[in-house]
């Protein structure tokens, strides 16, 4: 085994797109230990695997799969028992679909999807991307890829499909949540660049930082984002966090630490049970300006470690809807023939100890974005925020 790479969350994969997880290299590197043999009830139960494979390599009367697709195979069936969609095993083919996502860019449609309950799901779309400009929203389930459905395969078999060279078209079937009948989008693929912070002056000396994915570069950029934003003395901040998939957890605790000056960012609670929390860094440059979060159902992971930790210091408001609702912590382990086993290992809580993991954070103040909303090019979650910064109730 060559090494691995610390994630928060995710395997809220980025999928279409994005790999989940994500994203360009800021994460913890570490060897492995060397493998432990089994007792001996082990090793003999193996036995038996291997005794059922030599008959079926001897006796099918059908053609058997090479020995290297036997053993993905078996890896996933063993991966599938444990019955968590944020495990995964990943071939050397569909690993490069990651590598590709942490260079920067990679030609696809721009969607964060995740598998959930068997279902296909969009996390969110990337901001000016195919996926967002073709209409897709965080919870659209895709039903169908070109006709294919997806019912029964994998979320890197599903990344593989949509995925492709830019140009091309793919065809998503989509069942929307409150839209009766399924529909088709047709998406023209391109080149997408993995984004990461965006600020802007708004009228009224209001300040405002979209962050749109938690990768290797998050970090710097936010913080050279508001170095530039507070060197025009504005009044109050505006941190966007929605339709942000997430990414690694280190950059998540680095970008907290720019909002909140002590404390801990988060708690870590792995299979055993023990806690490990991760404390503020200090030196943050936007500690004592009024603060107003946005969030929607596509904030996730990272971002909701980010949003988490400033709503339990009270650092400042959560605007907007509940979010994805993404908890946990996954090691990605890359093997000796380049695949990837990415394991999950731990929980996390918010400073309070709150579990957030299929629940989601709920808003300090709630604020729906209706299509009609879209259609409009209105905002009245940004409104309420800037309403709230000038003192508004």
């Amino acid at each position: 085994m060559k090494g691995c790479l610390r994630l928060a969350t995710m395997a809220l994969l980025v999928a279409l797109v994005t790999a989940s997880s994500f994203l360009a290299g800021f994460a913890t590197q570490r060897n492995l230990p060397p493998v432990v043999q089994g007792p001996p009830t082990r090793l003999e139960q193996f036995g038996v695997f291997w005794e059922a494979w030599r008959i079926i390599e001897r006796e099918f009367y059908g053609e058997v799969p090479s020995s290297q697709e036997m053993t993905y195979r078996a890896i996933r069936g063993v991966v599938e028992t444990l019955d968590d969609p944020h495990t995964v095993f990943v071939d050397p083919v569909h690993a490069e679909l990651l590598n590709d996502d942490l260079s920067g860019s990679f030609e696809g449609i721009g969607a964060v999807v995740e598998m959930r309950e068997g279902q296909l799901v969009i996390v969110s779309p990337l901001k000016d991307t195919p996926a967002e400009r073709a209409g897709l929203r965080a919870g659209d389930v895709v039903t169908a890829i070109d006709g294919q459905s997806t019912e029964g395969i994998g979320l890197f078999e599903a990344i593989s499909r949509i995925r492709g060279r830019k140009g091309t078209t793919v065809r998503l079937t989509i069942q929307r949540p409150g839209v009766e009948e399924p529909f088709t989008l047709e998406i023209v693929r391109a080149l997408i660049e993995i984004p990461t912070a965006e600020g802007r002056m708004l009228e009224g000396e209001i300040a405002t930082l979209k962050l749109l994915s938690f990768n290797g570069r998050a970090a710097s950029a936010v913080r050279s984002a508001l170095q530039q934003l507070l060197a025009q003395e504005p009044k109050g901040l505006i941190l966007d966090l929605r339709d942000n998939p997430g990414g690694l957890l280190p950059v998540a605790v680095e970008v907290a630490s720019q909002f909140i000056d002590e404390g801990v960012i988060l708690t870590e609670v792995g299979r055993d049970g023990v806690e490990r929390a991760h404390p503020t860094r200090g030196g943050g440059l936007a500690t004592e300006i009024p603060l107003v979060v946005l969030v929607n159902r596509g904030t996730a992971s990272a971002a909701e470690i980010v949003a988490g930790a400033i709503q339990d210091h009270e650092r400042g408001l959560l605007i907007g809807e509940r979010t994805f609702g993404k908890g946990s912590v996954q090691i990605t382990h890359e093997l000796d023939d380049g695949s990837n086993l990415r394991v999950t290992t731990a929980r996390w809580l918010t400073p309070k100890g709150r579990q957030i993991h299929g629940e989601g954070l709920r808003p300090d103040i709630e604020v729906v974005l209706t299509d009609e909303d879209r259609m409009q090019d209105r905002d009245p979650q940004l409104e309420r925020a800037v309403e709230v910064l000038r003192g508004g109730s």
